[in-house]
């Protein structure tokens, strides 16, 4: 029997509605989650704010944790009672990339569609449907999920610890270590100190990157950035370069941009030593490119590189990133500022907008 949901629906503007849905049950392959908390990320914003089209109305959220209530035909690996944190990118398995094990770059995944693998929605509304954002939906209560987007992690990580691995923690190791693969005592440079930027700073402080340089506009968010691991904060803006330079001599090995502006992203080339590399983690608003000096970044050996969700693989990276939080190697549970009921989503995007650092996350 379906199930009632209550839920964050966005249908326009930057507000969300707080309203019922219903939930159908599992298909062949899916699974049936209630949720035990939602991160409220930059991703959602980027939706409201009008920069990203999606199909609408939509539940949003995509950083979400909780219980498998009910599993579908077909799925024999995971148990009512299971704790999972869930992908907001599920692979189909069966592409080129997914075949090859480069499962964060599938071309066959309906998630950016808002889709379950079977083309369809599990939510509606007054009987027409609902889209849950990257087929996650987490504000909600309940969701429906494929198969490949739930892993199993171990039942003492707090929901709200495990809903922040699902994105920003793993889109952040990612980078650092799936991605870049920085190795000890290598510099590193981090532009933007929110919930992204501080798990690139926390990661490269377990690979043992020195210096580690944060660049924010703000007192606050760069002594948040030296709670995290950084060595160095300096202040971003046109003079950045000259800033790296006076702290490391020649730029930094590496540079990863965490907040999706196209003028951070340009400043990075000019911030790497010669042979240094780029990586770009925030992701930027639709159909707006940025210029770089190709001919300098050829003359010097440099390279830009895209993270796309850190070349996360979920079965391999959610367990052991929550296994390195039980251990203590990784604070999550340090960057949540705010712990909010579903009916404060809106003034959690409100304080983001106003540039409120740390996360806040949704307990249903």
């Amino acid at each position: 029997m379906p199930t009632t949901s209550r839920a964050a629906i966005h249908t326009s503007g930057p507000d969300l509605d707080i309203a019922e849905v219903e939930v159908r049950d599992p298909g062949p392959g899916q699974v049936l989650v209630r949720l035990g908390a939602s991160g409220v990320c930059g991703s959602d914003r980027h939706v409201l704010d009008g920069d990203w089209d999606l199909p609408s109305p939509t539940v949003m959220g995509h950083e979400g944790a909780g219980t498998v209530v009910e599993v579908g035909p077909g799925v024999d690996d995971l148990a009512i009672g299971d704790h999972v944190i869930m992908s907001w990118f599920y692979p189909c398995l069966h592409c080129t990339a997914c075949q090859a094990g480069r499962t964060w770059v599938c071309t066959g995944s309906g998630a950016d569609r808002c889709l379950l693998p079977d083309g369809t929605t599990a939510m509606e509304k007054d009987g027409s449907p609902v889209y849950p954002y990257l087929a996650v939906g987490s504000m909600s209560e309940y969701t429906v999920v494929a198969r490949q987007a739930a892993v199993k992690i171990p039942a003492e990580v707090p929901f709200d610890v495990a809903a922040l691995i699902g994105c920003s923690i793993a889109t952040g190791f990612g980078a650092v270590v799936n991605d870049a693969e920085v190795e000890a005592g290598r510099s590193a440079l981090v532009i933007g100190s929110g919930g992204v930027g501080l798990s690139i700073i926390m990661s490269l402080a377990l690979t043992g990157a020195n210096p580690i340089i944060a660049a924010d506009i703000t007192d606050e968010a760069l002594e948040l950035a030296r709670s995290f691991g950084a060595t160095h904060t300096v202040r971003s803006g046109p003079d950045l370069a000259e800033a790296v330079a006076g702290i490391t001599g020649t730029g930094v090995d590496y540079a990863f941009e965490a907040i999706g502006r196209p003028q951070t992203i340009e400043q990075m080339p000019a911030c790497l030593t010669p042979g240094g590399t780029a990586v770009i983690v925030g992701l930027p608003p639709q159909d707006q490119p940025v210029a770089i000096d190709a001919l300098a970044l050829a003359e010097e050996g440099k390279r830009i590189l895209g993270s796309n969700y850190g070349g996360t693989v979920p079965g391999r990276d959610f367990p052991l990133l929550a296994n390195l939080y039980l251990a203590g190697r990784l604070p999550v549970d340090r960057l949540i500022t705010d712990r909010i009921r579903l009916d404060q989503v809106n003034e959690a995007f409100s304080a983001m907008r106003a540039g409120a650092k740390g996360r806040s996350v949704i307990i249903h």
